[in-house]
């Protein structure tokens, strides 16, 4: 046998076991969420039981649960159009505009990035206080949006400057302003990666939990807080938590599934010009 042929088996084995340990998790999640308390604290992982639908029932008359989704939701829809639209105006400045310290203002922005969100939960809970902003569904947003901003631009900087700019000075020959070619022309031309950065961000914030946690109390909690209800006095409602978090992977794997055609074009892109 080739050397070349043994060095493909190994990989393809050890892409397959990696593929493995990262679904089986998830695998997991999904018998645990159709079973009961006690069949997942005595029985084996993978062993035969009768599938019941008790712990969705549970966690989707649950009004706690119920409306952490909702702010859940909220918060995300609006975190993700705010930054990406204020990072699809900053990535084209910065692409398409020669200024002096440009690349300061690029990488100070990188740098933004390299902060810990921990290191900021304190100041930005004293300074909603400040503003009684706390417990706030407008509060969470401002603080999502702090720190996907910079991830929103640095994700479509590659995607922007792919443009051909012969597009721009076509469009300016024709009388077209700088706002109608950004968003008529620049814009439509990086759907990809605005796909790709929404889907990001909104997963970002979707599945946040510290800022949630401390921002929040019993008025404005998110799902991923809400969950947390269920770890119980005693002992965990396992079943329970297993059944909210396959609820909580459906608006994600919804809006990946219907953006995969762009997801991938602006990956392909992104790893190319980035």
């Amino acid at each position: 046998m080739k050397k070349k042929t043994i060095i493909r088996y190994i990989l393809i084995i050890a892409i397959f076991v990696i593929t493995i340990l990262e679904i089986s998790p998830i695998i997991l999640v999904i018998l645990n969420s159709f079973k009961t308390d006690k069949e997942i604290w005595f029985g084996n992982p993978f062993s035969f039981f009768i599938p019941t639908l008790n712990s969705y029932h549970n966690v989707i008359s649950s009004l706690t649960f119920t409306h952490g989704l909702l702010i859940s939701l909220i918060v995300g829809v609006f975190t993700t159009v705010i930054s990406v639209m204020l990072g699809a105006l900053a990535a084209y400045g910065l692409t398409r505009f020669k200024f002096r310290g440009r690349n300061v203002v690029a990488y100070s922005i990188l740098s933004s990035r390299m902060i810990p969100q921990l290191a900021l939960m304190v100041p930005f809970y004293m300074l909603f206080r400040t503003f009684e902003m706390v417990d706030m569904t407008s509060s969470l947003v401002i603080a999502y949006i702090s720190f996907n901003i910079p991830y929103a631009i640095w994700m479509l900087l590659p995607f922007f400057a792919s443009v051909p700019k012969s597009f721009e000075e076509a469009a300016t020959i024709d009388g077209a302003s700088r706002n109608q070619i950004f968003w008529r022309i620049v814009l439509p031309l990086a759907v990809p990666g605005l796909s790709v950065a929404s889907i990001f961000v909104f997963i970002n914030s979707w599945n946040e939990f510290l800022y949630a946690l401390i921002l929040t109390g019993s008025k404005d909690q998110t799902a991923p807080i809400a969950i947390m209800g269920y770890l119980g006095e005693y002992t965990p409602k396992w079943g329970e938590i297993s059944a909210a978090g396959m609820i909580m992977l459906i608006p994600a794997f919804i809006i990946a599934l219907f953006m995969q055609k762009y997801v991938i074009e602006g990956l392909s892109v992104g790893g190319v010009k980035g």
